[in-house]
């Protein structure tokens, strides 16, 4: 169903992510029906390596205009990855625990922040470490689930924000086959 929510979705692009080690034929099956930008999670977290560096060749080679790694990606398979991809490398944050210098050395050219209730606050954190070293550093992050939640986020420095439609195939399935039970 997340193939069909991509296919007729009117984002900017899709941001690729999903909690399983990557798949190349989900890649493939959202580089086919996307007409936005991909930006294609390659593990980091269990699958890491040379696993990852590979899933993020096949990616950039599929379309995708970027690759995602999780949030406890080692700085080894950031390098890995910068030796096998010419699209950006994005790094998703999830505390406040990692050098983001270190990161940003490795290749990492923009930061996910996907920090759950706390994603502003961890936005901000990131816009006050970046200002000695790249003050105008790339930030995308989660908007969560109100317009109150994404306001915070942009206020709080996020250049752009992710948005997960939860539940919008079935509440739009939910509503077209009561429509359906009434016309017919």
């Amino acid at each position: 169903m997340d193939v069909a929510v991509i296919a007729n979705c009117n984002a900017d692009a899709v941001l690729a992510v999903y909690p399983w080690t990557p798949n190349t034929k989900i890649l493939q099956a959202i580089s086919t029906v996307s007409n936005v930008p991909i930006l294609a999670g390659i593990g980091g977290g269990l699958t890491k390596g040379l696993r990852s560096a590979t899933i993020g060749f096949f990616a950039e080679e599929n379309g995708a205009q970027a690759v995602v790694l999780n949030a406890p990606t080692p700085l080894e398979t950031v390098i890995s990855v910068g030796k096998v991809v010419d699209v950006p490398i994005i790094y998703t944050v999830v505390n406040k625990s990692i050098n983001i210098k270190d990161r940003i050395d490795a290749g990492v050219k923009a930061f996910n922040v996907a920090g759950g209730k706390e994603t502003a606050e961890l936005v901000r954190w990131l816009r006050e470490e970046l200002a000695e070293i790249a003050p105008n550093f790339p930030i995308i992050a989660s908007g969560g689930k109100s317009d109150e939640q994404i306001k915070k986020t942009i206020a709080a420095g996020a250049n752009a924000i992710t948005f997960t439609a939860y539940g919008v195939t079935e509440a739009t399935f939910q509503k077209k086959m009561e429509k359906y039970r009434h016309e017919h």
